[in-house]
């Protein structure tokens, strides 16, 4: 085991460490509902489609936020960038619905980059203010209820309907991720990104515009969480205060535990993904298990936390 790791890039061990979690994971759950039910719904297909379609939000929003922590930040704008997006998106309607989703998240993108790269305020503590900003905008615009607007049609089909036997919030969680690793891995930008992450003196003096990569990772990220928004305004058939409240944390474990690391520089994309199905595993079998709201918080930071030390240990095992 100690040569095999050894042999193994360090980008890999998180991915394979993920993997072997999402085997346990199914395996508990598989024997617990073999043993309670009868029955192993966590292996039906259609079981799995329908976690995967609830958990393609989260993997929309982990992926903008890779971006991010690739470049040693983190947006923590993320929860109420998704709630404006899709408050905005259900309150326009018709076809400007999903433009205006992701106009939002852009120009909160374009903000937060802004602050961050020109202004020089960390990261934190900027998009932090700018999640607050909104959530007093949107409580201004909705009078501080719950607002009226639906979803309009569109947004519906793509979060809530199949195509194929398949939920299409799956086929554009697809695409997103795509987009994003083939931005990382394919183009200039991505090398960028990574450069910048790995050290930012270095890469400016190389001739790469920092703050622009830091931009336009922001960018990604806002985009990210605008279509979210919009995706779960569609499957909700409405938006409402705080609906993205749920998504920041997980988000930000599913990108650590498939391997980025948390200053930035390393990462691939494929390690978020699985991160991303851990989790959404996880809480579906916390779910099945009918694990008390306080026991699912223990367990699922204590799986967190353990991943994370298993990554230390075979780092210094490797150095």
């Amino acid at each position: 085991m100690k040569n095999w790791l050894a042999r193994m890039k360090p980008e890999d061990k998180p991915i394979w460490i993920s993997l072997g979690f999402v085997a346990v994971i199914l395996a508990i759950g598989t024997g617990y509902t073999l043993s309670t039910q009868g029955s192993a719904p966590l292996l039906s297909p259609t079981y799995l489609l329908q976690q995967l379609q609830t958990g393609s939000f989260l993997g929309i929003v982990a992926a903008g936020m890779m971006v991010v922590i690739l470049l040693g930040n983190i947006d923590l704008s993320v929860p109420w960038t998704l709630t404006a997006a899709a408050m905005m998106a259900a309150a326009v309607g018709g076809p400007m619905a999903l433009p205006t989703a992701l106009a939002v998240g852009i120009l909160v993108g374009l903000v937060n980059g802004i602050g961050v790269a020109y202004l020089r305020i960390p990261s934190m503590i900027f998009t932090l203010g700018v999640d607050s900003v909104l959530r007093g905008l949107m409580v201004a615009h909705t009078g501080g209820f719950a607002p009226q607007d639906q979803a309009t049609p569109l947004m519906r089909f793509l979060a809530a309907d199949h195509v194929l036997g398949i939920p299409s919030a799956i086929y554009v969680w697809a695409a997103v991720s795509i987009l994003v690793a083939v931005m990382l891995r394919r183009t200039s930008f991505g090398r960028s990104i990574y450069a910048t992450g790995n050290r930012e003196a270095a890469a400016y003096l190389s001739g790469i515009r920092t703050r622009l990569v830091v931009v336009g990772a922001f960018v990604t990220s806002g985009a990210c969480a605008g279509i979210a928004g919009a995706l779960l305004a569609g499957y909700s058939n409405k938006a409402y205060q705080g609906m993205g409240n749920e998504f920041l944390l997980p988000a930000i474990a599913a990108v650590v535990i498939g391997g980025t690391r948390i200053l930035g520089g390393q990462g691939r994309y494929v390690g978020t993904l699985i991160g991303v199905i851990l989790i959404v595993l996880l809480k579906s079998v916390l779910s099945i298990m009918q694990m008390p709201e306080a026991g699912r918080q223990v367990i699922y930071g204590g799986v967190i936390i353990t991943m994370l030390l298993f990554y230390g240990r075979t780092q210094k095992i490797t150095s």
